[in-house]
């Protein structure tokens, strides 16, 4: 990941913390609300320590829902919302890593794509695996749905570390998974 430059270092950056079925939902925003990470915890402190490192800085807390994300969280796990209306700021990530995420956003909810099919999108076909760590590495969660991305196969393939939480939210969208 690349780091912020040294003329933005978290001025302004705050962060607002929402909870879900799936742990502390921490978003952080940009000065002008542009959503910038996306991480879930069950210790919110570690996703707010994690990306205030890669901003270098700190970051502010806030109450209030920025950019309506925390509503629409809601709304996703709820069943309401199948797609987010937020601004993305990809500069946490670079290279073909920012290029096979921008690729995942257009996944629809409840389909999934193949880390393969992904790597094709993002114009090197034979790239599955960059593809894989790239959605493992992302600071952007569930707004960039790299839980959609599956094995070839059919399987679920990794989330993180926790294939609970990505069935949940595969499950949660209807999407047919083995």
């Amino acid at each position: 990941m690349s780091h912020a430059t040294w003329d933005t270092v978290s001025r302004g950056y705050r962060y607002s913390v929402t909870r879900t079925p799936i742990g502390a939902a921490v978003a952080v925003f940009t000065p002008a609300d542009v959503l910038v990470a996306l991480g879930t915890a069950d210790d919110p402190l570690w996703v707010v320590e994690s990306v205030a490192h890669e901003l270098r800085g700190s970051l502010e807390a806030t109450g209030d829902d920025v950019a309506g994300l925390g509503s629409q969280l809601g709304e996703y796990f709820a069943g309401e919302r199948r797609a987010f209306d937020v601004d993305i700021d990809w500069s946490l990530t670079e290279g073909f890593a920012r290029d096979a995420l921008q690729c995942v956003t257009e996944i629809p909810y409840g389909e999934t794509a193949s880390y393969g099919e992904v790597a094709e999108l993002a114009g090197r076909p034979r790239a599955h695996r960059a593809v894989g760590t790239a959605c493992r590495y992302t600071p952007l969660t569930i707004v960039v749905p790299v839980h959609r991305v599956i094995l070839a196969s059919g399987a679920l393939g990794g989330f993180a570390g926790n294939e609970e939480t990505k069935r949940f939210l595969l499950d949660l969208e209807g999407a047919r998974v083995r």
